[in-house]
C-alpha cells in the first residue's frame, strides 16, 4: 500500500473519530486506543503508551499530537496531515457555523443527547484504563506507580499535576523497573530525519520569538492574530480546557471578542466532538479586527495547533533513538504506568462525576463498556447507543 493510499485510510479513520469522539482529550486517547491499538493493530500497547507519555510532556493539545503521530506512523507526512485534518475539521466547521448563528441544541431531547455523550466518555475511558492497566501495570512496582500517580493528579488538579505525575512516575520507573519486562523494539517508522526534526525545533522557536517582534514593528492585525493564537498553543501543557485562560487573556481583554461571545462559543465547544482547540476557529470567526470571518478562523485554527505539532515532529527522531537505551526504557515503563494512573484519576474527575448522576446513567455507561470490551464494537457505535440512550433518559416521564 502506497503512502497516498495509507493517507486515505488514515483520513477515513480519523474523520469517523472527528465526528464521534466526544468527551475531551483524555476520552480521545481512549478512542484512539480502541480504534488503532485494539481494532486496527497499527501499534502495540507499549508504543501507544510511550506516545501518550511523550505528548503529555510537550506543550500543546496532547490528544491531537497523539493523533498526528499515529497518522505519521501509518502514512508518513501525508498520513500525519490527514489525521490532523480529519480529526479537527468536523468540530472546526461546526463552531464556525455556530459563529454564524446556527442554533444550539435545546429542549429535553437535546439536553438528553448531550448528557448521553458525557456518559459515553465514561465507557471509553474505563475501557482504556482497564486494557492499559493489564498491559502496562503487570507487577507490583508499576501498579503502585499508577495508584500514586492517580492520587497525585486528584490532589494536584490541573496540567501541572499531570506533568508532575508522569515525571515522577518516570523517575520511579528508573529506580524500580529496570528489570521488569523484556526490552522491546524501540524504533517506530515515523520517517522523520534528525535534520527535519531540528528544522521544526528552529521554526518553533523562531515563530515564538519572531511573531511578537513583527507585531511590534506594525506588521498588521493578521500577524497579531497569528501571534496571539500561536503563543497560546505554545505555552500551555495538557491542552483542552487549560488553554482557555490564555485565550481569554489574548482575545477578550484586548477587546477583540466580547466576553459574552467568548462564553457562548465555549459552551458550544463542549457539545461537539473533536479537540477543544478548535474553539480557536470560532474566536477567529467572530473577532472584531480584520481579517475575521473564514480567513480569521483558518488563521487562528492553524496558529494554535502549529507549535505543538512542530515540537512533536522536532523531538521524534531524537526520542526514537533514546528509547533504545535500557535506562530510558525503564523510565518509560514508569511513565507509562503513571499515564494509567492519570487516566484513572480523570475517569473519576471530571468524567464520572459530571456524567453519572444515578442508576440510569450507570446502566447506560455499563452497556457502552460491555459493547467495547466484550463485544468489541467500534467506538462510533457506542457513541450512537449512548447518545440515543441519553435522549431516552431526557424524555419527560409520563403522567
Amino acid at each position: 500500500m502506497t503512502d497516498t493510499h495509507r493517507a486515505g485510510e488514515v483520513f477515513r479513520a480519523f474523520l469517523l473519530l472527528g465526528l464521534s469522539a466526544f468527551g475531551g482529550p483524555i476520552a480521545h486517547l481512549g478512542y484512539f486506543r480502541s480504534e488503532f491499538v485494539t481494532r486496527r493493530g497499527w501499534l502495540d500497547e507499549h508504543a501507544y503508551a510511550d506516545l501518550v507519555a511523550l505528548c503529555q510532556f510537550l506543550p500543546g493539545p496532547a490528544s491531537s499530537q497523539v493523533g498526528f503521530a499515529l497518522g505519521l506512523l501509518r502514512g508518513g507526512p501525508l498520513g500525519g496531515l490527514a489525521a490532523w485534518t480529519a480529526f479537527t475539521l468536523p468540530s472546526a466547521l461546526l463552531l464556525m457555523l455556530f459563529a454564524l448563528g446556527a442554533a444550539s441544541l435545546a429542549g429535553p431531547l437535546g439536553s438528553g443527547l448531550l448528557h448521553g455523550l458525557k456518559v459515553v466518555a465514561v465507557a471509553i475511558v474505563a475501557h482504556a484504563v482497564w486494557g492499559m492497566a493489564r498491559t502496562l501495570c503487570p507487577d507490583r512496582a508499576r501498579a503502585t506507580i499508577a495508584v500514586a500517580a492517580a492520587l497525585l493528579v486528584i490532589v494536584a488538579a490541573g496540567p501541572g499535576g499531570q506533568v508532575m505525575a508522569i515525571g515522577l512516575g518516570g523517575l520511579a520507573g528508573l529506580a524500580c523497573c529496570r528489570e521488569n519486562g523484556r526490552a522491546r523494539p524501540a524504533v517506530l517508522g515515523f520517517g522523520i530525519s534528525r535534520r527535519a526534526g531540528l528544522a521544526c525545533l528552529v521554526a518553533f522557536v523562531g515563530l515564538l520569538l519572531g511573531l511578537p517582534l513583527l507585531v511590534q514593528a506594525g506588521a498588521g492585525e493578521g500577524v497579531a492574530l497569528v501571534d496571539a493564537f500561536y503563543r497560546a498553543g505554545a505555552l500551555v501543557f495538557g491542552g483542552g480546557h487549560v488553554v482557555l485562560p490564555l485565550l481569554e487573556a489574548e482575545v477578550v481583554r484586548s477587546g477583540w471578542v466580547a466576553a459574552d461571545d467568548f462564553l457562548a462559543g465555549y459552551g458550544a465547544a463542549q457539545a461537539i466532538p473533536g479537540p477543544l482547540f478548535t474553539f480557536s476557529a470560532y474566536l477567529g470567526m467572530v473577532m472584531a479586527p480584520a481579517p475575521g470571518g473564514t480567513i480569521g478562523a483558518l488563521l487562528a485554527l492553524v496558529a494554535i495547533f502549529m507549535p505543538g505539532l512542530l515540537l512533536l515532529v522536532g523531538v521524534m527522531p531524537f526520542w526514537n533513538a533514546l528509547r533504545t537505551r535500557p535506562a530510558v526504557q525503564a523510565l518509560m515503563r514508569g511513565a507509562n504506568a503513571a499515564v494509567v494512573g492519570l487516566l484513572a484519576a480523570t475517569l473519576y474527575q471530571p468524567v464520572w462525576t459530571s456524567a453519572i448522576l444515578g442508576s440510569a446513567e450507570f446502566t447506560l455507561a455499563l452497556v457502552g463498556f460491555t459493547l467495547l470490551s466484550v463485544w468489541r464494537r467500534p467506538a462510533w457505535l457506542v457513541v450512537l447507543v449512548c447518545g440515543l440512550g441519553g435522549m431516552a433518559l431526557g424524555l419527560p416521564s409520563p403522567p
